[in-house]
């Protein structure tokens, strides 16, 4: 090469390298180097970056920001509200039972607690049903937009 070339690198991942790598063959390109100066160049002719504007301001970017902080402020006071009701509730039940045993073992406390769950789970999922949850053949999925929030789709 000549001195009217100058060399330039990057660095892609492995995965983007193998990408490339797969796209320089489907092209025919002799190398690596032939393939990303074309992808650059083609990339240079799809956008003018002259005109390209942010989709959002930063004031508005500020205001989403805001509004998702407060949102996520009363979710995390109400999860904090109702654990504090369950494990209220659950002291409750063991204080009366042991108010109406006196001197009952540790088993003897939790049998109660263990026989309320079928019908406790059941009252949850018949409330979950439709919102949260779907039902196909008698098996439990969380709703598509559900699944989204714990990673799953």
């Amino acid at each position: 090469m000549g001195d009217d070339y100058k060399q330039a690198a990057t660095y892609p991942s492995e995965e983007q390298y193998d990408r490339w790598e797969g796209q320089c063959e489907e092209l025919g390109m002799r190398s690596m180097s032939e393939f990303m100066e074309a992808m650059v160049e083609a990339g240079l002719k799809k956008f003018d970056t002259s005109n390209v504007e942010p989709d959002e301001t930063n004031r508005e970017l500020r205001q989403q920001r805001n509004e998702l902080k407060a949102e996520l402020d009363r979710a995390r006071e109400r999860i904090g509200d109702l654990e504090e009701a369950v494990y209220n509730s659950e002291r409750r039940e063991v204080k009366e039972y042991v108010a109406e045993n006196p001197g009952a073992t540790y088993d003897e406390i939790i049998q109660p607690l263990v026989e309320t769950v079928p019908a406790r789970v059941t009252t949850h999922l018949d409330e979950m049903e439709g919102d949260d949850l779907r039902v196909e053949d008698e098996q439990y999925y969380l709703r598509e937009e559900i699944a989204q929030d714990f990673g799953e789709v």
